[in-house]
């Protein structure tokens, strides 16, 4: 799957749910690569912050993302939208220290992505796949986020908030197309019980009965309920009757269950790549949606390139007689069994590593190792057969290498293992040339890896 952006830019404004000025902001196109950014245009300079978790500085109310003295809030909003309609690249232009609220949902983001439509780059989506159970839990709170592995992206999310009105509630995302109409339009929410406080701390100056859900879930006496109403803007009512302020119907039942999922999603956009896995939240909040951002971050920096997903009961995309009529190599030097996976940047190739390899009898008798020259020589023909899918009529074609550089063996490959190799252009092909990056794996660990240019000859 290619990366995605916006084919062309869109506007929206309104009032900043804290602060209460009114916002504009503008969401650009990107290039390849270039992931998620938000400018100030209302700074000298106009400053871009990258909408990654480790710039996260608060999550109170909100997520809040910052670099230096630059900081932009209510983000998790807008991420969303773009993280499940799967926009990899966008520049968020904004006039305010915060993203506008809204109606308190994704929905309108949605409508307008919808509606200027997307454009594939010349860019491979650079998934992060878990491969492992990873949890994040918060003791003080029960709250608790799970990631399992998925061949897709899926969330589930228990909420519990001990109160008459809104007690336990579940919400679940199977698949991310059913985010624009199940999950978008769900608004945030509040209880009347917290208004006070938050204004007291200077936070949601711009929140009102039309950009959030509030609840009446514990007694106050008649006063204090009409001195919050006015507060809040919203009209009397009696102080014995709990329930819904809002004059207005909930788009479904589980509707502040469905909104905490869309604020996971919001927040795991911060980890910068889609995710392919899926999310088990319980009692979520911004604050650890935030932290296990950060741990899948931490995770992807560790890593840095993930070894591929190699099923063998999945029919891999080239034989080994396919790779014969490419490749000119034959036994005993035809070091690539099978292709099994291939974008326009990379391809994935697979060698099974027997006991009765030639070379074992010599390197070494009493404990045999696959030579690293030979590893080399596996990558350079699986990134050959990359460099023969660019040309018409391949068979035409041979490859040669002209250079290897940056070589690093990290761990001996023996009889038994099996090497998984991901070979991608580090520059584009030009006159016949390309400089390529080779990594070998076995298992989940990288044990070879180096960089070569490669050259395209046509054979006389």
């Amino acid at each position: 799957m290619n990366q995605l952006t916006l084919k062309e830019s869109f506007k929206v404004e309104g009032k900043g749910l804290h602060t209460g000025v009114h916002v504009q902001a503008e969401i650009c196109p990107a290039p390849a690569n270039h992931g998620y950014k938000i400018q100030r245009t209302d700074l000298p300079g106009e400053p871009i912050i990258d909408a990654v978790a480790e710039n996260v500085v608060e999550s109170n109310r909100g997520t809040v993302v910052a670099q230096g003295d630059v900081s932009v809030s209510t983000i998790e909003h807008c991420m969303a939208a773009l993280y499940a309609l799967g926009v990899d690249n966008v520049l968020i232009k904004v006039d305010a220290p915060e993203i506008p609220i809204l109606d308190g949902s994704s929905r309108i983001y949605v409508e307008e992505i919808t509606r200027v439509g997307l454009e594939e780059q010349d860019a491979d989506k650079d998934f992060y796949v878990v491969k492992h159970k990873m949890e994040i839990v918060d003791e003080k709170t029960g709250s608790k986020i799970m990631v399992l592995p998925d061949d897709e992206f899926s969330v589930e999310v228990k909420v519990n908030f001990n109160s008459p009105v809104l007690q336990n509630q579940f919400a679940s995302m199977e698949h991310v197309s059913e985010f624009a109409e199940k999950i978008a339009p769900s608004r945030t929410f509040v209880f009347v019980r917290e208004i006070e406080p938050l204004l007291n701390a200077n936070l949601i100056k711009g929140g009102d009965l039309d950009n959030a859900i509030v609840i009446y879930d514990s007694p106050l006496s008649q006063e204090q309920l009409d001195h919050i109403a006015d507060l809040a803007g919203a009209p009397h009512r009696k102080a014995s009757k709990f329930g819904y302020i809002n004059d207005f119907e909930l788009y479904s039942v589980n509707e502040p269950a469905r909104h905490k999922l869309l604020d996971v999603i919001g927040d795991t956009a911060l980890i910068g790549r889609p995710l392919k896995g899926k999310i088990i939240a319980t009692k979520p909040g911004h604050t650890i949606n935030c932290k296990f951002a950060k741990l899948i971050r931490r995770e992807i920096k560790r890593q840095n390139v993930q070894a591929p997903v190699y099923n063998p009961n999945v029919p891999p995309l080239m034989d080994n007689m396919q790779i014969r009529e490419l490749l000119p190599h034959r036994y005993p030097f035809l070091l690539v069994d099978k292709i099994i996976d291939k974008g326009a940047n990379y391809i994935v190739g697979v060698k099974n590593i027997t006991a009765n390899e030639p070379f074992f009898q010599g390197h070494f008798p009493q404990e045999p190792v696959l030579p690293g020259v030979l590893q080399i020589e596996a990558m350079a023909q699986t990134g050959g057969l990359l460099v023969l899918s660019m040309v018409d009529d391949p068979k035409k074609y041979s490859t040669y290498f002209m250079k290897i550089d940056n070589v690093k063996f990290r761990q001996k490959v023996v009889p038994g293992d099996t090497l998984i190799f991901h070979v991608s252009f580090m520059t584009e092909l030009r006159r016949g040339c390309a400089m390529m990056k080779g990594l070998a794996f076995v298992g989940e660990k990288l044990v070879t890896e180096c960089e070569f240019m490669a050259q395209i000859v046509k054979n006389k």
